[in-house]
């Protein structure tokens, strides 16, 4: 029986509890192992100055996951070629670990413009995905509403952001609540976001 992970990309910049709240319902309300939280790297074509480096993006998800054992820190696509795209992270793990088995994990959101990703037939094809409640416009592609390899989780509907985060932080507000206090104290020891 081959382990199975579940992939959670994001940019984590920075990560919060809305993050670890889904990636820890995923690990306890799905049939996965292990979920991956998969630090995506700043696009080196893109400028855009209020993403924190690599580094210190994959050091606050370390932090917030320390405790959850179901719950890791990966850095495996900033060894990739930029742009990326989850096919190319796919195949790469795949190769790299051909014990596993992979899904995806994404927000509703991110499934009505799934029809616009790279390949992402070869995805469907190869992978499952879980998909979690988001509050957001659109509708869902007809070709995915009853998918057999699309799982729904009633996961709770989170609705911080990092945005918010990054703009409460710089107005000099207090949220301390929507951050694992070792993400906060990172933050607030490296002075980011102000």
């Amino acid at each position: 029986m081959k382990k199975k992970i579940g992939l959670y990309f994001g940019t984590f910049n920075p990560i919060h509890i809305g993050h670890l709240a889904i990636a820890n319902h995923m690990a306890e309300y799905s049939d996965l192992d292990e979920i991956w939280l998969v630090v995506t790297p700043h696009n080196p074509f893109k400028k855009k100055t209020s993403l924190l480096d690599n580094h210190h993006r994959l050091e606050m998800v370390f932090q917030a996951t320390e405790g959850y054992d179901k719950l890791k820190p990966s850095d495996i696509e900033f060894k990739l070629p930029q742009p990326n795209y989850t096919v190319n992270t796919l195949a790469h793990l795949l190769e790299k670990y051909p014990d596993y088995s992979f899904s995806l994990i994404m927000g509703e959101d991110n499934l009505k413009s799934f029809h616009k990703w790279k390949n992402y037939e070869t995805i469907l094809e190869h992978h499952n995905m879980y998909v979690y409640p988001r509050i957001a416009e659109g509708r869902v592609d007809n070709q995915f509403k009853d998918h057999p390899k699309i799982h729904r989780i009633a996961a709770p509907i989170m609705q911080v952001s990092s945005t918010f985060i990054r703009k409460a932080i710089a107005e000099g507000r207090n949220i301390q609540p929507l951050l694992p206090p070792t993400v906060w104290n990172y933050i607030d020891e490296m002075n980011f976001y102000r």
